[in-house]
């Protein structure tokens, strides 16, 4: 079994698991106040309330690599949880453990990712040329772009609370994007249906490209084999996506900038776009 897929798994089961701990430590408390209880609520508590704001309200397009407020305060649940073993509340310290061992996979194995930089992605070079059709049914190809400096932004689907987060971050610069001429592309593997549904949600003249098969991707080396959490397949979405990618052309198409970041809740902000655009000239 590949890392990928184990990582695949791992997040479905973890989100589920520190919902439902969350809540059996919330409705024990109700019977009245128990330290170990309390320390289970507060290891599953800080992870389930960032998963709910990336699941609801997809505003969050980055976040510090070792989260450390939400790795103090679950490794500090997890400890006074652990004082359940010695107060004969054995399920609260084991809860709290497992929230604490879980937490800590999360952090240091599934949100980063074991990725070479893409060799045809190198500044300096020329972006390969490759074909696509956006959301309207238009063909696209880098070639369209001939005279203009770009962003090329390729997102895992509307699947992903923080890919969602970061092309609503760029529509909102769009102005401070379209005052230097910078083209935006945003590039998925999603269907055809599914990239024009996104595409309506925005007002800025964005294009939203379809990468049929993840041909792009697979071109580029930026492809990722089960990318997508174990079960969303019934939602429509192909298990295989794209390593979140940040690609700045100039004018020329030539890369000034291609973000390959190592870890999921690490995206470039507009405003890197725009220095890097502004360095290759200056």
């Amino acid at each position: 079994m590949s890392s990928n897929l184990l990582k695949s798994i791992f997040i479905s089961v973890y989100a589920a698991y520190i919902f439902a701990g969350a809540l059996t430590a919330l409705l024990a408390l109700q019977r009245g106040f128990d330290l170990a209880w309390s320390g289970a609520a507060l290891a599953h508590l800080p992870m389930a309330v960032l998963f709910s704001r990336l699941l609801l309200l997809k505003n969050l397009p980055r976040s510090h690599r070792w989260l450390p407020t939400t790795t103090a305060l679950t490794a500090t649940g997890a400890v006074i949880a652990a004082y359940g073993f010695f107060a004969n509340n054995s399920v609260a310290g084991v809860m709290g453990i497992v929230a604490l061992v879980g937490y800590l996979i999360y952090l240091l194995w599934y949100s980063q990712f074991s990725r070479s930089p893409a060799g045809a992605l190198q500044p300096g070079r020329k972006l390969p040329d490759f074909s696509a059709v956006d959301s309207t049914g238009d063909s696209f190809s880098p070639a369209d772009l001939a005279g203009r400096p770009a962003v090329l932004l390729f997102f895992r689907g509307n699947w992903c609370p923080l890919c969602m987060a970061q092309v609503r971050e760029i529509a909102a610069s769009y102005r401070q994007l379209a005052e230097r001429d910078i083209e935006v592309v945003l590039i998925s593997s999603q269907s055809p249906e599914k990239t024009a549904r996104l595409a309506r949600r925005f007002d800025a003249p964005m294009r939203f490209v379809v990468d049929r098969n993840n041909a792009i991707a697979r071109q580029l080396g930026i492809a990722w084999q089960h990318a997508l959490p174990f079960g969303m397949q019934l939602l429509g979405y192909r298990s295989e996506s794209v390593l979140p990618t940040a690609i700045v052309i100039d004018s020329a198409g030539r890369i000034v900038l291609a973000d390959q970041t190592d870890n999921y809740r690490i995206r470039p902000e507009p405003a890197t776009f725009i220095a890097a655009l502004e360095e290759s000239v200056g």
